[in-house]
């Protein structure tokens, strides 16, 4: 196995925004992409990750591979990859590590030892959406740090031409309105309603750097999926449940 990519920012990008939510994982690498599909500890938040095979200079795989690592540790070695370097990723079998080279000045190499996991293989539930969102990534970013002004939850309500996101305290309130128009989609299949959690909703909004395009769906008091797509790139997806609390 030997992966090239002249643009290190992509990969380092996407493992930090999916260590947010989850540390040791399994990649399952194949002819055609890297994937990866993690929940985080508490069972609140999934995360679906592909990364295409077009977006490497070099992508040689003999067959399919499966390995599971520390998240953590392969984020701290992307980091050092500078935007003009060149990173070069082999699997050392023999002595079960990530081989990660980062050519640019010099040549600096690290090995990052795999792990064994023993946890069941996570599966992508069959979701039904009633409401769907098509919008730009800053409109629906600034919404959520708006919300989180206010309260831990938010509560999203879509209905006809319009997508409403509500928090609310005790003391305090906000709103805001997102219409149908030139960078926003509204499709609804009925009126849904549903509340989540901001703690993740932040963690999750940090797709934005991968892509300025988002698709959100949900239903009433429904799990909510999130979509980052960038064409002939990578997606990466979101799948968070709903919050049944009342605050």
């Amino acid at each position: 196995m030997k992966l090239v990519l002249t643009e290190p920012k992509i990969l380092t990008d996407s493992i930090s925004i999916i260590s947010e939510l989850v540390n040791e994982v399994r990649l399952k690498i194949d002819k055609d992409k890297i994937e990866l599909i993690a929940m985080d500890p508490a069972n609140v938040a999934m995360v679906i990750f592909n990364l295409l095979s077009s977006v490497f200079a070099e992508y040689h795989i003999e067959k399919p591979k499966e390995i599971s690592i520390n998240l953590d540790h392969f984020k701290q070695v992307l980091k050092r990859a500078k935007p003009s370097d060149t990173l070069t990723i082999e699997l050392d079998e023999d002595k079960n590590k990530l081989n990660i080279k980062i050519k640019g000045d010099s040549t600096r190499t690290f090995n990052i030892s795999l792990l064994s996991l023993t946890d069941q293989e996570q599966k992508i539930p069959n979701l039904k959406f009633p409401a769907k969102i098509e919008t730009n990534t800053l409109i629906f970013n600034e919404a959520i740090e708006d919300m989180n002004v206010v309260s831990e939850s938010v509560a999203f309500i879509a209905d006809k031409d319009k997508f409403l996101i509500k928090s609310e305290s005790k003391l305090n309130d906000a709103e805001v309105e997102i219409n149908q128009g030139n960078e926003t989609k509204i499709d609804t299949e009925e009126k849904s309603h549903s509340k989540y959690s901001l703690e993740y909703l932040k963690k999750i909004i940090k797709g934005s750097k991968l892509t300025n395009n988002i698709l959100i769906q949900f239903g009433n008091d429904y799990p909510l999926r999130v979509d980052y797509t960038s064409k002939d790139k990578l997606s990466m997806s979101f799948i968070l449940a709903p919050r049944v609390s009342n605050d």
